[in-house]
């Protein structure tokens, strides 16, 4: 090896060390796979009943009583809400272990200072959207639950990517537009769910795989 081809390898070895420290780069584009086909077999088992073919209420009296009386206890007595519940602990779970496969595989620690940058700047924006849907559901503003779960997810997302991969901007960019074009279609709030947290999740984590990992497999 030369000594011009060494410094080169040398720059590239810093490079890397330089990422490490100020980035979190585990995250695996399997994960993003997995937690978008979570979300997709969770839309279809939630069809039925977000269009009426199905009861939404696990008892429908105390179910319509609460939501009559408009107490936040409405949410845990529907379908929706277990779900939404399981198929977010499913995508959790899922990424969590494909994430924690590749950390393994390139001998990174898992949690650190940046994964804990990376927690504290994905979970701000996404409890105080959870805190904004629940007041939502409580003011019956049902059409603008799938918008706005996508303006703060694609929100977190984008504060997220500072600590993490660029390409993770993009992903929240997806779901920004995403977002606003439901705005102008109300109605199809459903469909807009679950293309930004299904099918752009599959794509995300796919292109990730193809360009990160496909050589390492």
């Amino acid at each position: 090896m030369s000594e011009q081809q060494q410094s080169l390898a040398d720059l590239q070895h810093i490079k890397k060390m330089m990422e490490r420290s100020s980035r979190f780069i585990s995250l695996s584009g399997l994960s993003g796979v997995a937690a978008g086909t979570c979300a997709l077999v969770g839309a279809a088992v939630a069809y039925p009943y977000v269009y009426g073919r199905k009861d939404i209420f696990i008892n429908a009296d105390t179910g319509y009583q609460l939501a009559m009386a408009g107490s936040y206890r409405v949410i845990v007595y529907s379908w929706l809400f277990w779900i939404a519940a399981f198929t977010f602990s499913a995508a959790v779970i899922s990424a969590f272990i494909f994430t924690y496969i590749k950390s393994k595989k390139e001998n990174i620690p898992l949690w650190g200072t940046t994964a804990k940058r990376l927690m504290i700047n994905v979970a701000i924006p996404l409890i105080v959207g959870g805190l904004f849907l629940v007041k939502l559901i409580q003011s019956n503003d049902i059409g603008l639950i799938a918008p706005a779960s996508l303006i703060f997810y694609g929100l977190a997302l984008v504060n997220a990517s500072k600590y993490s991969l660029n390409e993770l901007r993009y992903l929240g960019y997806g779901q920004l537009i995403l977002a606003v074009i439901n705005l102008k279609f109300i109605g199809y709030g459903f469909y807009f769910w679950a293309i930004g947290f299904g099918v752009l999740h599959i794509v995300y984590g796919t292109i990730m795989w193809l360009k990160y990992e496909r050589h390492n497999s």
